[in-house]
């Protein structure tokens, strides 16, 4: 595998899946991301019927089932759509790329506003803007999603009014509840006049339209394992679950898919004890972002969650590791102290960036990865 890897341009869906190394990789944005009990035991049976029985959590809170053989994709499709956690069509799938903050209340704002939304881009005028164009309903008192991708942002200002957000712009435009969805696909329109994603647009030095004068809050903590009003928040390592410890939290109730790769198990009172689950929010796994690798990815050059597990032990609190099988650096599309990115002849280490950005050191071997983290970590 030489040169540069290959950027696709879309990400996969569950009616428009994506081969990789290890099989289809079958991506399922559950409705306002949750899954009631019968859905999450439904899907940890399908993983394993039709799959390899491993699920991925998305950083946009999807769920992905990988190792999907090409014969038992369509008995797939018909599980899912049974479930009711897929979209008619295509178009309606590539659209409904919709955030929901896990920390809401039951039929509060949030859910309103993102089923409104749902609808409104199910819609036949609604804006034909990409399959990685995305939004995000964070109108609690304080928002949680600013770290998670999102093209267009639905947030609370500091007088708890409503603001229409553009990427990671600095200031919001107050919209009331009626007209929070409408504004949000006016935006989406005028960014499809200016290019295809918010972030190309602002970085490109297009000015917003009028209006986007109220300065956003800033962001809560990012979450962490533990014990919330709206219930248990638990981790696994690299946001990956298999299908046994999925199906035993059917029992404990409706999950809520998170974009930290961790779930919320809804009006839980008690974190789960299961060996498969990380509710330490210390673990240093949590610190660390890595990819599927080789062989599940075709694109990767090496293993990477082997060699990151090796690394969890020298990433102190306050630093963060991400291990790239190849330069996209999907599981992490932002900067990491230190990331170390495979290539044909090594690993690269690189600071303070992303994965695809110029190395400090190239061509490390696995063994000479600790003295070279720990030197960089310092």
């Amino acid at each position: 595998m030489n040169g540069a890897p290959r950027i696709k341009g879309w990400c996969p869906g569950a009616l428009r899946p994506m081969m990789s190394g290890d099989g289809l990789i079958v991506r399922v944005r559950p409705p306002l991301g949750r899954l009631n009990p019968h859905q999450v035991s439904g899907i940890a049976a399908l993983a394993t019927s039709c799959g390899n029985g491993i699920v991925d959590l998305s950083n946009r809170a999807n769920v992905q089932l990988r190792g999907v053989a090409a014969g038992r994709y369509e008995v797939l499709i018909d599980g899912l759509r049974a479930l009711g956690v897929i979209d008619p069509d295509v178009t309606v799938e590539s659209r409904r790329n919709i955030l929901v903050t896990p920390f809401r209340n039951a039929g509060d704002a949030n859910e309103s506003l993102a089923e409104e939304l749902a609808s409104a881009l199910a819609a036949t005028d609604a804006p034909d803007v990409s399959a990685k164009f995305g939004y995000a309903v964070d109108a609690g008192a304080t928002p949680v999603l600013q770290a998670a991708p999102a093209d267009i942002r639905l947030e609370r200002g500091a007088d708890g009014n409503l603001l229409v957000c553009a990427g990671a712009h600095r200031f919001g435009k107050p919209v009331t509840d009626g007209e929070a969805v409408s504004q949000m696909l006016t935006l989406a329109r005028w960014s499809l006049g200016h290019g295809t994603r918010m972030f190309r647009v602002l970085t490109g030095g297009t000015a917003l339209p009028q209006g986007f004068t109220v300065p956003r809050q800033a962001a809560a903590p990012s979450p962490k394992p533990g014990l919330y009003p709206a219930g248990a928040l638990v981790g696994m390592a690299f946001g990956q679950i298999d299908a046994a410890t999925l199906d035993a939290l059917a029992n404990l109730g409706a999950l809520r898919v998170t974009p930290w790769r961790m779930l919320l198990i809804e009006g839980a009172d008690k974190l789960p004890l299961h060996p498969g689950l990380i509710c330490d929010p210390e673990d240093p796994l949590l610190r660390i972002a890595a990819c599927v690798g080789a062989p599940g990815c075709a694109q990767a050059h090496a293993g990477t969650r082997a060699v990151a597990r090796n690394l969890a032990r020298y990433v102190p609190a306050g630093k963060t590791l991400h291990v790239a099988g190849c330069a996209k650096g999907c599981a992490l599309p932002r900067a990491a102290s230190v990331t170390l990115t495979a290539t044909a002849a090594g690993f690269d280490l690189i600071r303070n960036a992303t994965a695809d950005a110029a190395p400090e050191q190239t061509g490390l071997q696995p063994n000479d990865l600790p003295n070279y983290l720990q030197k960089a970590l310092s």
